[in-house]
């Protein structure tokens, strides 16, 4: 039996159960007390006896309890549609879930209950299902499109060696490394991201100019090998968040303000600071002026610099992207802004502890 005609005889056999037990309640209290037979008195008055009152209340007793039966069978049924409908609108959804459907939603209207609490855990689930769905075609996509061109690269070296059995191969080799290295760099980027937006880290107390530090050690070669100068200022700021997740995203911001900086005597700002109940850290640089419409763009994946991808030039073009995904990861926002003199300033607020 469905549920609905489960609850249409629970419903029906309460009402019987309540119209016999008035019935008894009658008997108990009444009619047990009546004289069996009928009594006349002198003045010719009729009092009917028990045998008397059965005959004529037990039939329509009778009636009463089937007209409780077919109301309560009939409101029943449309009392068991009537709540269960919520439950029919999510095994619609879960079914076209099932079917690959992810953009739908329930959207249950009403009072606050169990079905529009169920409803509404089953719209998050969806979201998040959406979501996770959506980042792995994504990275699908992205890893496709970008590891095409150096396997590609990688076929030709190696066709060009195999059909020219006396060519020096040593150019291919430190070619084919090159090639190797931007392509293991690109599938660990795309790794980073993922994990970002997948939200599986564990959190714990980070130090941001601890982070600083030991990322402008880590890019100080590059940094005066192209000739830009660091400057690091700024007060203690603690936030909640995966130490590698945050190193990773100051790496981000410093290395782009090296490679992006101007060729000779560049300068890069690293700030960290408190504001209210946040807490923040700001990269600034010098370098080429930027347009604001081209700003906006640079957190998509494989946008670089003022053009898209130079597939000459250092990075994958995913640096500003997994930046923006780590942060939203750790509830906060990135902010950039181009400088009148050239540059950006982009600024990362999370919240404090």
């Amino acid at each position: 039996m469905s549920v609905r005609l489960k609850l249409t005889l629970s419903y029906a056999g309460f009402l019987m159960l309540a119209g016999v037990l008035l019935l008894a309640v009658v008997w108990v209290f009444l009619l047990r007390y009546v004289p069996p037979e009928a009594v006349y008195a002198q003045s010719g008055h009729f009092s009917p006896g028990r045998d008397d009152l059965l005959k004529e209340f037990v039939p329509r007793a009778g009636w009463a309890l089937f007209a409780l039966l077919v109301c309560g069978l009939g409101g029943g049924w449309l009392l068991a549609g009537r709540m269960l409908a919520p439950l029919n609108r999510i095994t619609a959804a879960t079914r076209l879930a099932a079917a690959g459907s992810l953009s739908h939603r329930i959207q249950l209207e009403g009072h606050e209950d169990e079905f529009r609490e169920l409803a509404d855990a089953f719209d998050a689930m969806l979201a998040r299902l959406e979501s996770q769905v959506g980042e792995q075609r994504r990275f699908a996509a992205n890893a496709s499109h970008e590891l095409r061109t150096p396997l590609a690269i990688s076929r030709t070296i190696l066709d060009v060696a195999r059909k020219d059995p006396e060519r020096d191969v040593r150019a291919d080799i430190e070619r084919l490394h090159t090639v190797n290295a931007r392509a293991i760099a690109l599938t660990e980027a795309l790794l980073l991201l993922s994990r970002a937006d997948q939200r599986t880290f564990d959190r714990e107390q980070v130090g941001l100019p601890l982070m600083v530090d030991e990322a402008v050690e880590t890019l100080l070669p590059l940094a005066e090998k192209r000739g830009v100068a660091l400057h690091i200022s700024g007060e203690s700021a603690v936030c909640s968040g995966s130490p590698a997740l945050l190193l990773q995203v100051i790496t981000n911001l410093v290395h782009n303000a090296i490679v992006h900086n101007l060729s000779e005597g560049g300068h890069t700002w690293i700030t960290t600071g408190v504001r209210e109940s946040s807490v923040f850290v700001a990269v600034e640089n010098t370098g080429d002026v930027m347009p604001p419409e081209l700003v906006a763009t640079l957190t998509e994946p494989f946008q670089r610099g003022t053009n898209r991808i130079h597939r000459n030039q250092a990075g994958v073009g995913l640096g500003l992207a997994i930046v923006n995904s780590v942060v939203q990861a750790h509830d906060g926002a990135l902010h950039i802004t181009p400088r009148n003199a050239g540059g950006l300033v982009v600024v990362v607020e999370l919240p404090g502890t």
